[in-house]
């Protein structure tokens, strides 16, 4: 049915897009994307475009969007898969700060100690 194919190309969208955005988390383990932006790898940002691109041409060449199972989405719909999608970088960000605070936290209490043995 119409629906079931919507509803699958919406999570296929969410899928790829977290994906996308997952990859731009991974440029630093603990280092933040305002520290080290997206363009310090332009590979990657190659591969994003590339990927995204193979994706809109799945959805929007019909005889590809019949053979995937897909149907293309509307612009409110896109805006959806980025309200799902999105909040991947900031839930990352989140993790990535307390990260960085543990580990500072634990380098002071080292070098405290360290300076009380000598």
């Amino acid at each position: 049915t119409e629906g079931k194919i919507k509803a699958s190309t919406l999570s296929l969208s969410v899928l790829v897009a977290i994906e996308m955005f997952n990859a731009l988390n991974a440029l630093s383990e603990d280092g933040s994307l305002m520290q080290m932006p997206p363009w310090a790898n332009p590979y990657l940002i190659l591969a994003m475009v590339v990927s995204f691109g193979m994706h809109f041409v799945i959805l929007y060449v019909d005889v590809l969007a019949d053979m995937f199972n897909v149907c293309p989405l509307d612009w409110d719909e896109w805006m959806l898969v980025l309200a799902f999608s999105l909040p991947v970088i900031l839930i990352d960000e989140v993790l990535k700060f307390a990260g960085r605070r543990m580990s500072a936290k634990e380098l002071q209490k080292r070098m405290s100690s360290e300076k009380k043995m000598q």
